[in-house]
């Protein structure tokens, strides 16, 4: 089987914000089909305080090592698109790193300290998973639990409950 991978641009917006610490705050708020006709980030829409930013390039890859993390997403009640951003070493400037549709991949970004936002799943992008996620995965099969033998009574059977 071909490789899944969906082309992607990330839109962020920055909001400014009253704060004595910071006067503006990004966030992500969506992805959008890439075509490949643009190659460097612009602008959507700028008004005071608000403004939309376009990152294209970006490649939404499933991977077989994944499949764990994929079905955790197409079976939660909202699907998402997980996006990793960094600030620029100016500590201004903000760009999209990582785009994953894998649970477990963004739990390792989180567990590493990196800023990972979300969004809802397109629909096109969730029928697609889901299948691979069909065809490629299968959840683990429980296993007999083996127990210490310090449970076990002096006639070999298992100790039950408080009596």
């Amino acid at each position: 089987m071909e490789k899944l991978s969906f082309a992607i641009s990330v839109v962020m917006e920055r909001i400014a914000v009253n704060n004595r610490w910071q006067s503006e705050k990004w966030q992500l708020i969506g992805v959008l089909p890439d075509d490949g006709s643009a190659t460097e980030p612009r602008i959507l829409m700028e008004r005071e305080g608000l403004l939309h930013k376009l990152y294209p390039g970006f490649a939404l890859t499933v991977f077989r090592d994944e499949g764990e993390g994929y079905y955790l997403n197409v079976t939660a009640p909202e699907p998402k698109v997980f996006v990793t951003w960094r600030t620029d070493e100016d500590g201004v400037s903000i760009y999209p790193h990582l785009v994953t549709l894998s649970y477990n991949e963004a739990a390792r970004l989180m567990d590493a300290q990196e800023k990972v936002e979300s969004v809802a799943m397109p629909p096109d992008i969730l029928a697609a998973l889901s299948e691979w996620v069909q065809e490629n995965y299968q959840p683990p099969q429980k296993k007999q639990r083996i127990r210490p033998k310090s449970f076990e009574s002096k006639d070999g059977r298992y100790k039950s409950g408080m009596s």
